[in-house]
């Protein structure tokens, strides 16, 4: 057995969140059947770079490559295998995070999936992460979840977050119990690691985001869409266009960012 060591910092962010609307239910992931190629089950791993079959303009610097992290997120200039997430902030590595979290697909049937396709007439790489478990190696409840990120031309793209199902918010090597529960919760959004971010609201706080959340439970809103569970980021000239918090929405997220006490965690593989 491999001994891994994550050292989490106390963090107190300021983030920019979406205007939600609390709903019902969700299904937004879609065409996930375009995305094939196979990222065999494993824990904290990561595959890149790969070819997204497209040039993204993100914050001035043209990407064709990215790497795709089994824990929930992708990232640009380099793998990412922190298991236990942290604010998402201005200073965090440049990642697209739908939901970073201690993913482990061990046991995972099937395993996570990524590729590129087209939708709509538009180039498209996307990430499956459907079905999949948290650590160690718990195959239930599981989380399905997706990345999409869409050509608009001239290194202009979007991007979507879609959810399925969310039952599931921490490895218990991050101090979640055998259910996936408590501990350090998920981290959702996206940084391009040069000061702009979004970090969604009730990342980082127990039970926020899962399915059972009417407020801000991620499958019970969406973000510039119809569809419940989908939220849609639109990058023009290398610039992700976002919404204006609400003082009230930037309070509570501050308060629970610096709830996080600086710790040590050790993960037996």
């Amino acid at each position: 057995m491999n001994s891994k060591y994550k050292n989490i910092m106390s963090v107190a962010a300021a983030a920019v969140f979406a205007t939600l609307s609390p709903a019902l239910q969700a299904g937004a992931i879609h065409d996930a059947g375009l995305f094939t190629t196979n990222f065999p089950g494993n824990d904290d791993g990561s595959v890149g770079p790969v070819s997204m079959g497209m040039t993204i303009n993100f914050n001035g610097i043209n990407h064709n490559q990215l790497y795709v992290n089994n824990n929930g997120n992708v990232t640009f200039n380099g793998p990412l295998s922190s298991f236990t997430p942290s604010a998402i902030t201005g200073g965090s590595t440049l990642m697209l995070a739908p939901f970073f979290a201690d993913v482990d697909t061990r046991r995972a049937i099937p395993d996570v999936t990524y590729g590129t396709g087209i939708i709509g007439g538009h180039n498209v790489f996307g990430v499956n992460w459907i079905d999949v478990g948290f650590y160690n190696q718990n195959s239930t409840p599981s989380n399905s979840f997706q990345l999409i990120i869409t050509d608009m031309g001239s290194g202009n793209f979007d991007f979507e977050f879609n959810y399925d199902r969310i039952l599931w918010e921490a490895g218990q090597a991050s101090g979640g119990n055998t259910s996936g529960l408590g501990g350090t919760s998920v981290a959702v959004g996206w940084t391009n690691g040069a000061g702009t971010y979004f970090s969604m609201l009730g990342s980082l706080v127990n039970g926020a985001l899962l399915d059972g959340n009417q407020t801000t439970g991620l499958v019970n809103n969406s973000l510039n869409s119809s569809t419940l569970g989908q939220y849609v980021f639109h990058v023009s000239n290398g610039q992700v266009q976002t919404n204006v918090p609400e003082p009230a929405s930037l309070a509570l997220m501050s308060m629970g960012a610096m709830g996080m006490a600086a710790m040590r965690r050790r993960k037996i593989a």
